[in-house]
């Protein structure tokens, strides 16, 4: 870090935005393998949220890449730098008071303990959608396994590149044999503690 960087406090806390809110924040991490539904959950829980009166947002994998995370490519430094900032921004939105919910592969167990450490024991909590790769396979929405299994996409998570699956995730929840809804609902009863409205 600069020594001329120096962090500047604000008039406003995160406990205020919280009670603002009326909500706790925290980071649902949904963390799998390309095609097992962690941007359709991560959306319908989002929607789910606003539609009860919490603000939320969901930070997507993809959708990162076309902006803030352009510059990077997905070599292991790579991902990790990925999951690096968009840890931070997780920390900064929970600061906001927001609930987060993120949808990337996020394939290495150290790299999501590190974003565990930036956003905060209490805060993260982490949700391995555990849909077998057979079925993911199947899905291929954007054609990345076809392509992987040709080699014309290389280093691809699950076929040419490791998947480290969460060792004690808060849940385990496979999108083959649950619907979307049964998912959500099932999401929505480990943020019921944070959704309870705080008093000063």
């Amino acid at each position: 870090m600069n020594r001329t960087v120096v962090w500047h406090a604000g008039q406003v806390t995160g406990e205020e935005r919280a009670l603002l809110l009326k909500q706790q924040p925290a980071t649902l991490w949904l963390t799998g393998l390309s095609g097992a539904g962690k941007s359709t959950i991560a959306c319908a829980l989002e929607r789910r949220l606003l539609d009860g009166g919490h603000a939320a947002y969901v930070l997507d994998g993809d959708n990162v890449r076309h902006g803030l995370n352009r510059d990077l490519g997905f070599s292991p430094g790579d991902r990790t730098e990925n999951i690096r900032r968009i840890a931070e921004v997780a920390r900064l939105l929970n600061d906001a008071g927001l609930i987060v919910v993120t949808a990337f592969i996020s394939p290495y167990r150290e790299d999501r303990e590190m974003a565990r450490s930036i956003i905060g024991e209490d805060a993260f909590l982490e949700v391995h959608v555990n849909t077998p790769i057979q079925v993911c396979e199947e899905r291929d929405p954007k054609g990345f396994y076809k392509l992987a299994r040709t080699g014309e996409l290389p280093a691809f998570t699950g076929v040419s590149a490791p998947y480290e699956p969460p060792l004690e995730p808060l849940c385990s929840i496979d999108t083959a044999r649950c619907s979307v809804d049964e998912c959500v609902d099932r999401l929505m009863g480990f943020l019921e503690p944070f959704l309870k409205a705080i008093h000063a």
